[in-house]
C-alpha cells in the first residue's frame, strides 16, 4: 500500500502545527503516541518515507484524519507492533 507525497506533506503541516503548540521534538524528529496508553515516542522523520511507516500512516488517516489531540501523531497500533517496525527500520 503507497503513501502520495501529498499525503505525507499534509501529515508533516499538520504534525508541525501542533508540534509547535504542544510537543518540542528535536530538529529532524517527530512525536508520535502509540498504543492505548498512548505512550509518547521520538521518531526520525525519515520513516516517513519508509513504505512499512506509510502503512501505518495509512491507517492513522482513515482512524483519525490530520487532527492529533495529543500534539503529535497518534499510532492506532500496539507498542509491541510500532516498536517491531521502528525496530526493523532503525536496524537496516
Amino acid at each position: 500500500m503507497g503513501f502520495g507525497l501529498p499525503g505525507i506533506r499534509k501529515v508533516l503541516f499538520a504534525a508541525n502545527q501542533a508540534s509547535s503548540k504542544a510537543v518540542d521534538a528535536p530538529k529532524g524528529y517527530l512525536a508520535v503516541y502509540v498504543g492505548e496508553k498512548m505512550k509518547r515516542f521520538m521518531i526520525p522523520v525519515s520513516y516517513l518515507n519508509e513504505p512499512s511507516f506509510q502503512d501505518l500512516l495509512s491507517q492513522v488517516e482513515e482512524e483519525y484524519g490530520y487532527e492529533h489531540p495529543m500534539g503529535g501523531l497518534t499510532i492506532p497500533c500496539s507498542e509491541d507492533v510500532f516498536q517491531h517496525i521502528t525496530g526493523c527500520l532503525n536496524g537496516r
